[in-house]
């Protein structure tokens, strides 16, 4: 297996581990970079799909956990799926970290909550902009949590991966997530990420 490293993302994949709901048959992580969370999602759910429009993250996830018998990974756009490489409406859960400030907010969730089965979850772990006195409070203190944890971890950061701001605040996303996904669940974490979890509709 590959060595352990940590990162703010990765800090945050025992949320999601923690919001597996029961009786998962089928996952999907968009975005699934060196497929570490694929292969934690694997001990937990019998089919999981690892997804990333980059082929050298493909190919990089396949080399690391290729070999699990109950994992795939295909090169994707969660956005634009020309090949039909993944289905509509099939997926008990579907997980994105830090992955959907690289799109349009509204067509990011409206294109997850597409591959989603009636009755599925969403859990994403996401980026914001910084705008508000409070906004910068918050990312200076975690900031020296993060000076800490990275000590306490070993200073192991992972694979680089391309970066991107977040082009719109935190208010922002909170408003625009409860409007399209009543009754989700958006909660702001101290490293820079925020939670936003959803359970689709059965019908």
């Amino acid at each position: 297996m590959p060595e352990a490293y940590w990162n703010h993302n990765v800090h945050y994949q025992r949320l999601v581990l923690q919001l597996v709901p029961g009786g998962c048959e089928r996952a999907l992580d968009v975005g699934c970079g060196d497929g570490l969370l694929v292969s934690k999602l694997a001990a937990r759910v019998p089919a999981v799909t690892g997804a990333d429009r980059a082929a050298d993250a493909i190919a990089m996830a396949r080399r690391q956990y290729g070999d699990l018998d109950n994992v795939t990974f295909v090169e994707a756009d969660y956005l634009d799926d020309e090949k039909g490489l993944l289905p509509e409406g099939k997926y008990d859960l579907v997980t994105a970290v830090a992955v959907i400030h690289h799109a349009d907010f509204r067509e990011a969730v409206n294109g997850l909550v597409r591959l989603l089965a009636p009755g599925g979850r969403l859990v994403v772990v996401g980026l914001a902009k910084d705008r508000t006195p409070l906004d910068w409070i918050v990312r200076l203190t975690g900031q020296g949590a993060s000076h800490v944890l990275k000590v306490f971890h070993g200073g192991k950061r992972g694979p680089g991966v391309p970066g991107m701001p977040a082009a719109i605040s935190w208010g922002e996303i909170a408003r625009e997530a409860w409007r399209m996904l009543p009754g989700c669940r958006f909660r702001r974490l101290l490293l820079r990420r925020y939670l936003l979890t959803w359970d689709k509709p059965e019908r």
